[in-house]
């Protein structure tokens, strides 16, 4: 283990020498001391030694751990020091209209689209209680699932929710049914970042209640959406996925537009996306709101706009939309 760990310290200083940008570095970081990293299997697996050898290996993989941070660090460290830019105050500045964010362009489409289709939007609080980030949609603190979203928790006992499914609870207890919601609005999660996943992101959420709702009419929602969205036909792969608060749940991939399909490091170079979770609510999620599921059935998506906006503007790195590089908008301004 301990020549292993060495070589991967080799392997960091090696990837390190070829990195001139700040996000090559974050993607170092993330590749060596990320959840997928061979470190952490390492780290993951000092629950099965021995008591004798978790004192040798549990020690050595910590100095292995701050050995790989101090050389990321220190890179980050010397690109910013190249990267500083000084401020002439006595330039003429030349005088120009302000823009819209893509994603903000993506929600208002989608949004619209949806309002077309007879759905109300609705929102809520960004710091979310437990009960409706969680165990009004079927998620207990002892379910795995919680384990799938590594969230921000605060001092007052609230949390950073970490989608905007809370507002469809809201919306079950305030509205009643029959139903027919959408609720966008900006989400957290404890992520590694990469060219497709950030901490902070943007998500829309939908949901239909009525009496005779199919999988049929979550299919046919789906894709009209996206034609509108994209102008176009897009294709599309509906799996088996699994959701605490919908049964039975799909994931909904879209071909990737941005390498048509033929893979790059957006798509994971799988080709595919992953757009739009979805599924059936779950019978338990409409009994906590008072819903007779013997009466109403209903379904529930998931549409993250950021991932959407990436799609619809070519933007292959996702961390382009939320650093406030002004320089980015560009293609944005408004006429």
């Amino acid at each position: 283990m301990k020549d292993n760990l060495k070589q991967i310290i080799i392997n960091l200083e090696q990837d390190l020498k070829n990195a001139t940008k700040e996000a090559d570095i974050l993607n170092l970081k993330a590749k060596y001391l990320g959840k997928k990293s061979e470190l952490n299997n390492y780290l993951s697996n000092l629950k099965e030694m021995t008591s004798e050898e978790k004192k040798v290996n549990g020690p050595l993989l910590n100095q292995i751990k701050k050995e790989l941070e101090n050389l990321v660090n220190r890179k980050l460290e010397e690109i910013t020091n190249q990267e500083t830019i000084t401020f002439d105050d006595t330039k003429p500045v030349a005088r120009k209209f302000g823009s819209l964010h893509p994603i903000t362009i993506v929600a208002k489409e989608v949004t619209d689209i949806l309002k077309r289709m007879g759905f109300t939007v609705v929102s809520g609080p960004e710091m979310e209680s437990e009960y409706y980030n969680f165990e009004a949609l079927n998620i207990p603190r002892t379910h795995p699932a919680r384990d799938m979203q590594d969230t921000y928790w605060l001092d007052n006992g609230y949390l950073l929710r970490t989608h905007t499914s809370p507002n469809q609870v809201r919306a079950m207890q305030n509205y009643g049914v029959p139903l027919r919601v959408c609720a966008p609005g900006r989400c957290f999660r404890n992520e590694d970042l990469d060219a497709c996943h950030e901490n902070t992101f943007f998500q829309l959420e939908g949901m239909v209640i009525d009496k005779d709702i199919s999988i049929s009419n979550l299919i046919y929602v789906m894709e009209s959406m996206l034609r509108e969205i994209f102008q176009m036909d897009v294709k599309v792969r509906l799996r088996p996925g699994f959701f605490p608060f919908t049964e039975p749940s799909f994931e909904l991939d879209c071909s990737c537009l941005i390498c048509k399909g033929t893979g790059c490091p957006t798509c994971k170079n799988t080709g595919w996306l992953e757009l739009c979770p979805c599924g059936m609510i779950h019978p338990n999620v409409l009994k906590m709101s008072d819903i007779d599921p013997e009466v109403y059935t209903g379904f529930a998506f998931g549409l993250g706009l950021t991932r959407l906006a990436m799609m619809k503007y070519k933007i292959n790195d996702i961390r382009v939309l939320n650093n406030g590089d002004l320089r980015e908008l560009k293609d944005f301004e408004i006429e």
